[in-house]
Parts: structure tokens; C-alpha cells; sequence
């Protein structure tokens, strides 16, 4: 336990709300393994970018931590049996998504021995590359796994123009209901600080500080006891105040810096990672295991047993309620936390990367108030962690004023939902945010589809005219080339027949002389020519 005099970082951030925790439920309870079922469905989007792009088909047999889909551009993971088993299908399945539609998914049916493909672990990591260990973690499929699920090689990757460092390893958790990392933290700090060295190496930093919420004692001691050999760690106790687990916020309360407006935490020096994404670090580099599971809340009021388990990606959700006791009088499922979480229409659905939380509310515990006009109280601004103003936000997204909502920065918004909760009017201003955003980037792909496609007349015609100048160029020359040799010609042919007449005069004087020579001679001899008087012989 925590001593009771460990000095509490306040957030430097403005706003923030305390809802209320929820905790109690699970904060207790050990994690517990859960089996794996019978048939499972792994989406191939389980992240920010693109999906993966299967590489098997019905009928393939796999095993445990096999690829069954490669990535698909630079932001992209793959995804890997959890289990081994029998492909049945690589078809749609309805996805854990507030829309309730169905993604592409490869459906599993397990042979119950969980065999492990071939593994290649490095215990020995100093001896690798950072590159060499950017490739294991992407090969390993691992993405952030607070809830964000952004590619984590990427975040590995600061870039040769930034130094980071300090890497901080996020135990915030300031969701309500949330307590699978306080449970991680607990029971395997010595796997989490390894995977923390792990990520140091990788990107430069010389100081590890894990950031641990101030309602989680243990969590606290836990790993302020498992640094205790660790010179380059530090564990530090925060304000208990929501949204001090996300990035920004955590970074500034810790540091000092804050984050421009538009920029990463790589610029101020700094990589934040979730500990439960460390703790999948160190698996997959030095036991060489790809993600195929993940730690998860499972809570609620309409939940009987609520618990903390460790899933196999791809389990039903319906699973994962029928080891918790079932569920009655289910008011709303959501993925995730109440507060940034994803509201589900399914329990058919499965576990993914991004399911740090099954949380099954009561109908009792849905808020169904009616939405009311803005009474433009400015709770909202009060409490935003980030200083917009999402009244302001809210209107100009209602009304689809787009190019001028981008002038209050809604790009800054992190969707925490402190302004939804403190609305007195019940306005549910984070999904305007979310549609608006959604909006604005649709709008800048259309144009940059159709700069790319002026961008790609423009060159057609330039290449066109060049080609056109080109060929003229080339009849130019060829023609006057022409010209030279006719007169070349000409000239030559002058010559020729001047030099004909000459030759032609030249024999006619021969001629001429050869023809007057004989009488000549004659005349000069004084003899008579033959013939003149004499006759022929007969």
C-alpha cells in the first residue's frame, strides 16, 4: 500500500470533471483467464488505419499466433489466430461498431489443443536494432491498447529530427468503470517495466516514468516496488481527475511540457505508452508472442459477476457475459468506458485489440433524458480539458457551419466527453464533434481527389503540348534537312553538267583535229594522196 504521504502531482490541464468511479466492482478481483470458446471471429480492422488483408481462406488449418491478415499500408497491423483451429470462413460479421454493420472477419473453429506456431523470442533485445525491434512489434500486431488502437511501431518511431527523452508509461485509467490496467499494474509490474526498457531502447530516452491515478494505492506500490532496481524509473502518483489518463494532459501533468496544437508528444520530447501496450511489447520481443489476447473490464450494473479477464481477440462478446453470470435487464452495452466508449447494438460481437471494457449498464443507469435547447450556461467550457469552446463547436456543427468551426480548433478535441456530462440540457456534443470532424475530413479527401485529378490533367496536357512541340520540332529539322540536300543536290548537279560540256567541247576539238591532221600532212609532203591517181587493185 501507498504510503499516505506520497506527494500527488495536480493536473496542470484546465477543466476535467470526477465522475462518478464505479470501481468497486472489479478493482478487487484478480485477472482471471478466460477460455477459449468454441468459435471465434477476428475482424481484420482492429485499429486506426487500414485493415488487414486475409491471407487465408475456408478450409486452412492454423495455428495459435498464425498471420491470417497481412497489413495493409504503412498505418497497419496484422492479425493473428488466436487459437489454433479450422478456417470456416472469411466472410462479413457484425463488428463491434456503434453502426451495428458487419466488416470482414475470419471465423475460426478452435480444436481445443491452443497450439502455438513457431515463435522466435529475444530475451537479449539490446542486441537488436531499434528498426529490427519496430518490425518485431509491428509483426506482433500491436496497437495501443488504452483504447486508441494506433499501430504502436509508429509511436516507436520519433524520427531522426526529434529527441525523445522521456518515455511515460500511462496508469492513469480515470474512466469510470475501468480496472483492467490498475489489475495489470498489480499483478505483473516487472513485465510492464521491462516492456517500458524495451521502448526506451527503442526510441533513446534515458528516464521511464509510469503515471499511476491516485485511487489505485496498490496499483502505486506495486510498481514503485518493482522499480526498485530500475534507476532510469520513476513512478509518480497523479491527481485523480478525469481525463488524466489521456495523452496530453497525462504528459503535462508529469513534465511540465504541453503539446502544441497540432503536434505529437515527440516534438516536446516525450512517447507515451499505455502499460497494458508495454506489457504487450515485452511479450512479443522477448517471448516472441504476437497479440492474440488482451486484459479486460468486463462491469456493470446488469452484469452479474463483473470481473477482469484476459480474452482470447475475436471471443463473442455473449461469451464474455456467460463467464460473468449472464446478464439481465440490459439497459446498454458499450465498449470501452461510458465516456469515449461505443455504444453496441450486439452481444454477438466480438473482443478486439481496442476492448479494454465490456460495460453493461442496467437500464437503470442509461441516462434517457430528452435533449433540450443550449441554455449556453458555459458548463461546457468550464470543463473542457483542452480550453475550446464546444457551445460554440456544437451550434456551428448543427447548422453544418464547417469552414468555420475549424477556426475554434475542433481538431484539438480528444472526445472525452467532459462537455456531454456536465450539459445540463443533455446535449450529446461529442457526436456533433465526431460528426463534424468526420464531415470536414470527407471534404478535404474529395478535394485532394480532385487535385490529384487536376494535378493528372494538367500533366496529361503539358505532356501532350511537349509531345506536340516535339514532333513539329522534329518536322522543323527534318524539312530543312530536306531543304539542304536538294540544294546540295542542285549544286552538284551543275557541276556535273558543266563538267559534261566541258568533256563533251573537249571531244569534239579531238575530233575535229584527229579529222583535219591526214590532209594536212599530204599537202606538206608534196606526194599525192593515194587514190588520185592510182587505181585499186583488181
Amino acid at each position: 500500500m501507498a504510503d499516505h504521504d506520497t506527494p500527488i502531482l495536480q493536473g496542470l490541464f484546465h477543466g476535467g470533471i470526477h465522475p462518478a468511479e464505479h470501481k468497486e466492482a472489479t478493482a478487487g478481483r484478480p485477472i482471471r483467464e478466460l477460455g477459449v470458446p468454441e468459435v471465434l471471429h477476428v475482424p481484420l480492422s482492429q485499429h486506426i488505419g487500414n485493415p488487414a488483408q486475409a491471407v487465408v481462406q475456408a478450409g486452412d488449418r492454423v495455428r495459435k499466433g498464425d498471420v491470417l491478415g497481412k497489413p495493409d499500408g504503412f498505418v497497419s497491423v496484422p492479425v493473428h489466430a488466436p487459437t489454433s483451429g479450422t478456417v470456416t470462413a472469411v466472410a462479413d460479421y457484425p463488428a463491434p461498431h456503434p453502426s451495428g454493420l458487419s466488416a470482414p472477419a475470419v471465423t475460426i473453429e478452435a480444436d481445443g489443443r491452443d497450439e502455438w506456431t513457431d515463435l522466435e523470442p529475444h530475451p537479449d533485445f539490446e542486441h537488436l536494432q531499434p528498426g529490427e525491434i519496430r518490425a518485431l512489434v509491428r509483426q506482433a500486431g500491436i496497437v495501443g491498447l488504452g483504447g486508441a488502437g494506433f499501430p504502436s511501431f509508429i509511436k516507436l518511431n520519433p524520427g531522426p529530427d526529434r529527441a525523445v527523452d522521456t518515455v511515460i508509461l500511462n496508469g492513469g485509467e480515470s474512466e469510470p468503470y475501468l480496472t483492467c490496467d490498475d489489475r495489470l499494474m498489480r499483478e505483473r509490474a516487472g513485465e510492464i517495466l521491462q516492456g517500458g526498457s524495451i521502448i526506451a531502447y527503442t526510441v533513446g530516452a534515458e528516464r521511464i516514468v509510469v503515471g499511476v491515478e491516485a485511487n489505485k494505492p496498490e496499483a502505486f506500490a506495486a510498481m514503485q516496488e518493482a522499480a526498485a532496481g530500475w534507476p532510469m524509473v520513476d513512478v509518480v502518483m497523479v491527481e485523480n481527475r478525469y481525463p488524466m489518463g489521456a495523452e496530453k494532459q497525462l504528459i503535462q501533468t508529469i513534465t511540465g511540457r504541453e503539446v502544441p496544437s497540432g503536434r505529437l508528444p515527440a516534438d516536446v520530447g516525450v512517447v507515451n505508452q499505455n502499460v497494458g501496450t508495454a506489457y504487450a511489447i515485452y511479450r512479443a520481443v522477448v517471448h516472441g508472442e504476437p497479440l492474440v489476447e488482451r486484459v479486460l473490464t468486463a462491469s456493470g450494473a446488469a452484469l452479474a459477476e463483473p470481473a477482469n479477464l484476459l480474452v482470447r481477440l475475436g471471443t463473442p462478446i455473449e461469451e464474455v457475459a456467460r463467464a460473468c453470470g449472464g446478464y439481465t435487464d440490459l439497459g446498454r452495452l458499450i465498449m470501452g468506458g461510458p465516456l469515449v466508449g461505443s455504444a453496441l447494438h450486439a452481444t454477438t460481437a466480438p473482443v478486439v485489440k481496442e476492448s479494454n471494457g465490456l460495460i453493461f449498464q442496467a437500464r437503470a443507469e442509461v441516462d434517457g433524458a430528452l435533449a433540450l435547447p443550449c441554455i449556453r450556461c458555459g458548463a461546457c467550457v468550464d470543463a473542457c480539458p483542452v480550453n475550446l469552446m464546444p457551445n460554440e463547436m456544437y451550434n456551428l456543427a448543427r447548422n453544418k457551419e464547417f469552414e468555420r468551426i475549424a477556426d475554434y480548433d475542433l481538431f484539438d478535441c480528444i472526445e472525452c466527453g467532459c462537455c456531454t456530462y456536465v450539459c445540463p440540457s443533455h446535449l450529446p456534443l461529442v457526436h456533433y464533434y465526431r460528426y463534424a470532424k468526420s464531415e470536414i475530413q470527407a471534404k478535404e479527401r474529395e478535394k485532394e481527389k480532385a487535385d490529384i485529378a487536376r494535378r493528372r490533367t494538367e500533366a496529361r496536357d503539358a505532356r501532350l503540348q511537349r509531345e506536340k512541340e516535339e514532333k513539329e520540332a522534329k518536322r522543323r529539322a527534318k524539312k530543312k534537312a530536306s531543304a539542304k540536300e536538294e540544294e546540295g543536290k542542285g549544286e552538284s548537279g551543275d557541276a556535273r553538267e558543266a563538267a559534261a560540256r566541258k568533256a563533251a567541247e573537249k571531244r569534239r576539238s579531238m575530233r575535229g583535229e584527229e579529222a583535219a591532221g591526214p590532209e594536212d600532212a599530204t599537202a606538206d609532203s608534196g606526194e599525192p594522196s593515194p587514190g588520185s591517181d592510182q587505181q585499186e587493185p583488181k
